[in-house]
């Protein structure tokens, strides 16, 4: 009876965080059609797809929020932002450790499927961890941010301004308060190497920060940990100057900047896509192999048990480093002396193809119900399932049924599609198997 409760716990983890994405989309929805959240009317469709992109840290946006929403909407969207960043689940332990409640088994066990630890044990710890962590971070952003556009935008509007854009940076939505997002600071290096540095921080995963915290030395890190590290610092790295290369001539984007603007542009513009979703140039003018590049960037994402979503950059290195040990023959993929379980492979293969499959699906559904050409469309399907939020300026073009299908895409991309298909399939452990068979593949 034990185990079979246990399973059904278990079990009912994937549902609850989906459930508790759902509840914050539809509560966002409903507050941001109230009168008091805009300027002016906007429709259903509308609200619920500035809730969907707020509750996912998408970014993606059918109005221009500075303008059109009010005080009382900007902080509805900020609410939705920090609790679709950390989880809801976290957010209501921090009430329940507020008021000093107890925190029974099944809700560490809801935590623990959140932040993908392998056991409840230390799990409420790791919570404490996060949120002070968060705090601190967002603050420290807060205040350093106010004090750099206080010249410009006196107290008040400085203070609003860093708030608003500190925690759409570290929950890696990209909503901003500027009519063009971060246009008009392209070669500002204080604000695009502050809010770049918070959205990477918040996307590396909090259990990567948790490590390093804990364990000073580099050899005491996780396998996990030092994939992440070694591979954001790469990919950053490989990002920016392929930016840079691509866009280097192109006067609609970098070609006519100095070149201490076109590194700084080309830097936020290669790290963004990491599911940040901010901008500083214009996509919609950018060279067709800038794009695709983004493109793979957005698919790949951050890191796991972070604000960030996309198939994650620990998955997308579990595949590389499991293509490489086929290739030499070996039975498991090895890196810094250590072996990746197969379920790992298998898993992060699974991940990979899954989400490939419903972002080719959506692409097709969407060039069924809109008349937008493929290359935008297709960009904004990808930027949607990772959560990021960059577009090639179609988002307000899009038809009701096209806003309702990429509300669909950013929940999935939110959740992950494995949570996904947790849910719908209910998979069951067998105790037989059926004899092996020949099968031609490559």
């Amino acid at each position: 009876m034990k185990s079979t409760k246990k399973k059904r716990e278990s079990a009912s983890a994937p549902l609850l965080i989906a459930g508790s994405f759902l509840f914050l989309i539809l509560i966002g929805t409903l507050l941001l059609k109230l009168p008091i959240a805009t300027t002016e009317s906007i429709t259903w469709v509308n609200a619920l797809f500035t809730a969907t992109s707020a509750t996912t840290v998408t970014g993606l946006s059918v109005f221009d929020p500075g303008s059109t929403l009010t005080a009382f909407g900007e902080i509805v969207l900020l609410v939705l932002i920090q609790c679709g960043g950390i989880g809801l689940m976290t957010f209501a332990t921090a009430l329940l450790l507020l008021f000093r409640k107890k925190i029974g088994l099944q809700n560490r066990m809801y935590l623990q499927e959140s932040f993908s630890q392998n056991s409840v044990g230390g799990i409420i710890r790791l919570v404490k961890i996060i949120l002070g962590f968060v705090f601190v971070i967002e603050t420290l952003g807060v205040i350093i941010l106010t004090l750099y556009w206080l010249p410009d935008y006196g107290l008040k509007q400085a203070l609003n301004l860093s708030v608003f854009h500190v925690v759409s940076a570290f929950n890696n939505a990209g909503f901003s308060l500027f009519p063009d997002n971060l246009m008009s600071f392209a070669g500002d290096p204080f604000v695009t190497i502050l809010l770049s540095t918070l959205f990477i921080i918040g996307g590396i995963g909090f259990t990567v920060v948790m490590d390093i915290y804990l364990k000073k030395s580099f050899r005491e890190w996780s396998l996990h940990t030092k994939l992440m590290v070694l591979g954001t610092l790469l990919i950053n790295v490989l990002a920016t100057f392929t930016v840079f290369i691509l866009e280097y001539s192109n006067p609609e984007t970098i070609g006519n900047l100095n070149l201490q603007e076109k590194l700084i542009a080309s830097y936020f513009t290669g790290v963004t896509p990491r599911t940040a979703g901010f901008n500083v140039l214009d996509y919609g003018a950018m060279e067709d192999p800038t794009l695709l590049f983004t493109m793979a960037l957005m698919f790949i994402g951050a890191g796991s048990a972070s604000t960030a979503s996309g198939i994650k950059l620990s998955t997308f290195i579990v595949v590389i480093l499991a293509s490489m040990a086929f290739l030499q023959a070996r039975r498991e993929p090895e890196i810094f002396g250590r072996s990746v379980r197969i379920e790992a492979v298998i898993r992060s293969l699974a991940v990979t193809t899954i989400s490939l499959l419903l972002v080719l699906v959506f692409m097709f559904l969407l060039m069924v119900f809109e008349t937008i050409p493929f290359l935008p469309l297709a960009f904004e399907v990808v930027s949607a399932f990772g959560t990021v939020g960059l577009s090639m300026g179609i988002t307000a073009d899009l038809s009701s049924i096209g806003e309702v299908l990429l509300c669909i895409v950013m929940f999935i991309g939110r959740i992950g599609p494995l949570t996904l298909f947790l849910i719908l399939l209910k998979p069951k452990k067998e105790n037989y198997r059926f004899p092996y068979d020949q099968v031609f593949t490559g």
